[in-house]
């Protein structure tokens, strides 16, 4: 398991970026995910950007088994989504490690400024993907 522990600006940019998505600012796609902390039981959130692949919305943890990551699976998968006014509950399914690389590839090409947390490029192969896949969960988005 990979887990690259955020530094003290990339916590405040997160945070930052949290409350802009959730007041209806910065790209479309960008979301704040709300979700319970699995041992405080507050709630939590940051900044995510979801990404489409073959018409279904899902969500990659570039940082590997962040916290959020950890909190979602504790909780069931449930979260929120919020972008300005509107708050989307929904279940976020994990996505088994053979099943990630193409998510993960479509990410990454959506997201360039994160590609570093990959070390790969858009136009690397998929088999590339494949083998970095195991450290870089993805979760399936569904609304409730």
């Amino acid at each position: 398991m990979v887990y690259k522990k955020p530094n003290t600006l990339t916590k405040k940019l997160s945070s930052f970026f949290g409350w802009l998505a959730a007041r209806g600012f910065g790209p479309r796609r960008m979301v704040r995910l709300e979700h319970k902390g699995r041992v405080s039981g507050g709630m939590r959130s940051t900044a995510v950007v979801w990404t489409e692949h073959d018409g279904q919305r899902y969500l990659v943890a570039p940082r590997g088994e962040t916290q959020w990551v950890r909190n979602v699976r504790a909780d069931g998968g449930r979260a929120v989504l919020r972008r300005g006014g509107t708050a989307e509950t929904v279940r976020l399914e994990e996505i088994p490690v053979e099943g990630r690389a193409a998510i993960i590839k479509q990410y990454v090409g959506e997201n360039k400024l994160v590609k570093g947390q990959f070390g790969l490029d858009p136009d690397d192969s998929i088999e590339q993907y494949k083998e970095i896949a195991a450290n870089h969960p993805a979760f399936l988005i569904h609304a409730q």
